[in-house]
């Protein structure tokens, strides 16, 4: 081979390495990763609140998302998302979806699906919103939770679409930054409330760290419900049933 030709073809195999090298950091920076099964056996997406990071350390949303990585069952697919990245979340979804590769999905593709999305704040309305859009694309889900859900201003985070099966919303009543006290189901035959359920950290506060000033003492209980390790218990044993039914594991849940 001429010598040109092979300069030619060394600059060419710098240039995928580095255009493929981006594409994976810009994927990185958005909250998205490359799924390491093909194929997922599950899928599970969180959504942080506000302007949290998708990996910061103290969010409970993230806690439990590397609590669920280490023990859900093998090949399932887990990633917590910004809430400003639901777009991300969705495309990551229906590539994961597309079994065969083709980048279409076909009704039993859609069929095998087996999705749960949970979410705290900003995060559990983006849960609501991903939802629909799902079903506008025929994707059934498992089950959506929501943390102290609030909607920005465009959005509607109270009513659940008919392709959930399952829905729960975890809620605390005070402050300036409070979350949805109650969601229901657009069809009530088709989706399960599993209950909206109180937390009063007035009467039952507890200890968060890495608390910006303006949480703790602006929004408290907002930021508790964040942080609260006993509500995120609840939200793990719920994703675990779901994932593992077998296993016969009853959640323990509060009062309503």
């Amino acid at each position: 081979m001429p010598r040109l030709a092979r300069f030619s073809m060394s600059l060419t195999v710098v240039a995928i390495c580095l255009t493929s090298q981006l594409i994976a950091a810009d994927g990185a920076a958005n909250g998205a990763v490359i799924a390491s099964h093909p194929t997922p056996s599950a899928i599970v997406v969180g959504f942080v609140g506000g302007f949290v990071r998708h990996d910061n350390p103290h969010h409970g949303a993230v806690i439990l998302g590397e609590r669920l990585a280490n023990a859900v069952p093998m090949g399932a697919y887990v990633h917590i998302f910004e809430n400003r990245h639901r777009k991300t979340a969705y495309k990551t979804i229906l590539r994961l979806l597309d079994r065969n590769h083709d980048g279409v999905l076909s009704a039993a593709e859609k069929e095998q699906a087996r999705i749960i999305l949970f979410g705290h704040s900003w995060g559990a309305s983006a849960v609501v919103m991903l939802a629909r859009e799902l079903r506008r694309a025929g994707i059934p889900v498992l089950l959506t939770v929501q943390v102290d859900s609030v909607a920005k201003w465009w959005q509607q985070d109270g009513v659940i679409p008919d392709n959930v099966e399952e829905a729960v919303n975890f809620y605390q009543p005070h402050g300036i930054i409070r979350g949805r006290q109650e969601i229901t189901a657009a069809d009530s035959t088709r989706t399960s409330i599993l209950g909206n359920y109180r937390f009063d950290y007035r009467k039952d506060p507890v200890q968060c760290s890495g608390l910006s000033w303006y949480d703790r003492y602006i929004t408290p209980g907002h930021a508790q419900s964040e942080c609260d390790p006993h509500l995120w218990s609840e939200v793990e044993t719920l994703v675990r049933e779901r994932l593992a039914p077998e296993t016969g594991i009853a959640a323990v849940r509060p009062e309503p």
